[in-house]
């Protein structure tokens, strides 16, 4: 480790030790990182890496926040989320992995799976979704098909974001009244606040079947979004081996003169956007 990168986690230390991340020190931080991610992006396209991460944990413990803050300053031609709604009448009928599998990387892209195949250890083994045959069968596969990603080159990560119970509950109240968040509480996360248990005993056998050398699980501590977000980014990446392959500034030449035969359109005859603000 870089003595910058000591010092920091050095300060991160110790605001832990305080209630509340100061908002400066997690802009200031999350900038930083912001620009290694796309010193990282540079390299992937550059080496034609393939980056596969997957965000897994409890309804409401702050995935997409992180997610969020990874992708926003990176380029969505090399960069992008799935995030898959349930499946089809179709889809059922496939094998399990083969709606995934379509979204992998090629060389030079980064996909980031909010929620994944892990669906089928976690809330399909928890609501009856799934039987235990396919239970069982993705129990067993799961393993196998992630070190066959490994192996064709793919770096796989997976973070489990865990949050307790009375943060959770509070973030489910803190969304009922928020209307711009509303739509992030659906009947099967209200469903989930019944079931903690089940929840937590899926998520235990899912570890003891699927922390693979591989492919290990890496969890994010996540009662407090600032932190989580600077260390999930902060590991992320720690465990890519870039260089910074940044290219030089493009240097613009002064702009030609319009052409003297060009008339622009008259503007009535536009529509414009009205200006309320």
């Amino acid at each position: 480790m870089k003595n910058s990168e000591r010092k920091v986690f050095h300060h991160i230390s110790e605001a832990e030790g305080s209630s509340k991340l100061p908002k400066k020190f997690y802009e200031k931080e999350l900038a930083r990182l912001q620009v290694e991610l796309v010193k990282m992006q540079y390299w992937v396209k550059q080496t034609g890496t393939r980056i596969v991460i997957l965000f897994e944990g409890r309804d409401a413990a702050g995935k997409g926040g992180t997610i969020k803050r990874i992708t926003e300053p990176l380029n969505p031609r090399g960069c992008r989320i799935v995030a898959l709604g349930t499946p089809s009448d179709r889809e059922k009928t496939q094998w399990y992995f083969q709606r995934y599998i379509t979204h992998l990387p090629a060389g030079g892209e980064i996909v980031c799976f909010d929620r994944s195949w892990y669906n089928r250890a976690g809330v399909e083994r928890v609501m009856g979704f799934c039987t235990d045959e396919e239970y069982e069968e993705f129990m067993q596969t799961c393993p196998q098909f992630e070190r066959m990603l490994v192996r064709s080159g793919i770096i796989l990560l997976k973070y489990w974001f865990s949050v307790s119970d009375e943060e959770q509950e509070r973030r489910f109240q803190s969304r009922l009244t928020d209307p711009a968040r509303r739509w992030k509480l659906s009947p099967m996360d209200v469903e989930s606040r019944n079931r903690w248990v089940e929840y937590s005993r899926a998520k235990d056998a899912m570890f003891a079947r699927t922390n693979i050398p591989e492919a290990p699980w890496f969890t994010v501590e996540a009662d407090d979004k600032k932190r989580a977000r600077l260390n999930c980014i902060s590991h992320l990446l720690s465990k890519i081996p870039y260089v910074d392959m940044t290219p030089d500034p493009i240097e613009l030449p002064p702009r030609k003169d319009a052409p003297v035969d060009y008339v622009r359109s008259p503007i009535n005859e536009q529509f414009f956007v009205p200006r309320k603000y």
